[in-house]
């Protein structure tokens, strides 16, 4: 993974976290790598994978089990909100950068129609 260098990198592994559950690369319930592993697969100190960990599960999206670890959520009611949040943030920013560059809403929503009709075909 390339980390941003002005943002915390525990963000960008809960980010990275996140997307993953969302998009169900992760299966709802499934145990977590170990904080070790994670260090190593990401290149960082255990210390930052344990901090993003410990907000995931301070956010609910992960769970500790005592002795056996971290295990994903099973509540799909949060997954689903964190989905429509994340889609939500995605295009406000879209908006946001097409507004910049001097498109009106009807001009945005045109250029949107045009991308899902090329995709269809």
């Amino acid at each position: 993974m390339n980390f941003d260098p002005n943002i915390p990198i525990y963000l960008q592994i809960m980010d990275e976290f996140k997307k993953n559950i969302v998009s169900n690369n992760f299966t709802l319930g499934s145990k977590v790598k170990s904080v070790r592993d994670l260090a190593i697969e990401y290149g960082v100190n255990p210390n930052t994978v344990q901090r993003a960990l410990s907000e995931l599960e301070r956010e609910g999206l992960l769970r500790s089990e005592r002795t056996s670890g971290r295990y994903i959520s099973d509540d799909e009611e949060l997954i689903k909100k964190l989905k429509v949040e994340q889609a939500t943030a995605i295009v406000d920013r879209f908006i946001s950068d097409m507004r910049a560059l001097g498109f009106t809403n009807k001009m945005i929503m045109e250029t949107i129609e045009k991308s899902i009709q090329k995709d269809e075909d």
